[in-house]
């Protein structure tokens, strides 16, 4: 191989048609999904402190939301919900009548081409603030997975494209896929949250779904960030009891369990960039401190690099536009 001064790298990096031709990796509207937080009442748009321009929305508000994000050409959103009454065991959470379940046939109703994913999850609706269902402290698993598959049937009944179960307990894919399946929605995907660590990166996200834990914490279920190989065993299981796509959640800090991820499994891949990467990157903007346009994109650049083919993230009004912006 030829060495300098006859190889040269830069002469490939000098002028910018180049250095555009030949780019690896490109962002595309196709890769954005963006995280809603559904609430009770009417003409309810309250933006959320931790996350600027993100907002708690009622449905009304939330409906004309996603005529924009549809017309900006994304084309999911992940609805979130915070109900009105929250008990022990989250009821609210599989009501035919539950603050998502309106919010999907609302969108279903006035909106096209737009997927709707729904995160499948106990934590925003129980009094506890926990994903399950608890004896004393203790979450216990398969009383909860029955409950989280009553949640995705009552879901998928309102109109839902996809369901993404976010809890981490055991085997709830396999009593999700079979409670779909036993329903008649064989043909509704399942995207699971299978790598999610038990993150301080969460934080923002606890004050837009209200579901900060009364007590403990969720390590007992999320995963210790130290842990890579566990993350892929996780990943498995979750394929074979018939995840459809699978999800790394963070996504900027586990990069490394991303790619190995989507190396071994080869299976549609989507990572979360969280509230609390979006936030930092946000008030790093507004202090100066960053160029936050230029690291918003060099952040999910990374994501993709790093082998998603989704992501979720809080940008992703701001990269549409981008990306028309850069595409002209």
């Amino acid at each position: 191989m030829a060495n300098y001064p006859t190889k040269r790298f830069r002469r490939l990096r000098y002028n910018p048609l180049v250095r555009d031709m030949i780019r690896e990796t490109e962002l595309s509207k196709n890769d954005l999904i963006l995280p809603l937080f559904v609430v009770p009442g009417k003409n309810v748009k309250k933006e959320i402190k931790s996350m600027p321009g993100n907002f708690q929305m009622s449905v009304d508000m939330l409906v004309e939301e996603c005529k924009e994000i549809a017309s900006l050409g994304i084309p999911a959103i992940m609805l979130f919900g915070i109900p009105e009454h929250k008990d022990e065991v989250g009821s609210e959470a599989y009501s035919p009548n539950g603050i998502v379940q309106q919010a999907i046939r609302a969108i279903k109703k006035n909106v096209t081409n737009l997927i709707v994913i729904t995160d499948v999850c106990l934590c925003e609706y129980t009094s506890h603030g926990h994903c399950g269902v608890l004896n004393g402290e203790e979450i216990l698993n398969d009383e909860s997975v029955s409950l989280l598959a009553r949640e995705a049937i009552s879901h998928a009944e309102a109109g839902a494209d996809m369901i993404a179960p976010s809890d981490m307990m055991d085997g709830r894919i396999a009593a999700i896929r079979k409670s779909l399946d036993y329903k008649g929605f064989n043909k509704i995907p399942i995207m699971s949250y299978a790598a999610k660590f038990a993150s301080g990166y969460y934080g923002p996200f606890r004050d837009a779904a209200e579901s900060t834990p009364a007590f403990g914490d969720r390590r007992s279920h999320q995963m210790d960030c130290a842990n890579g190989n566990e993350a892929v065993r996780e990943v498995e299981s979750d394929i074979d009891e018939g995840a459809d796509m699978v999800m790394v959640k963070p996504a900027g800090p586990y990069l490394d369990i991303l790619y190995r991820v989507k190396e071994k499994f080869g299976l549609p891949t989507a990572a979360y960039q969280v509230s609390g990467e979006f936030a930092m990157i946000k008030a790093a903007g507004q202090n100066g401190w960053i160029d936050e346009e230029r690291v918003m994109i060099e952040s999910l650049i990374a994501i993709k690099r790093a082998g998603a083919d989704m992501i979720i993230t809080y940008f992703a009004k701001d990269v549409a536009r981008w990306l028309d912006k850069t595409r002209k």
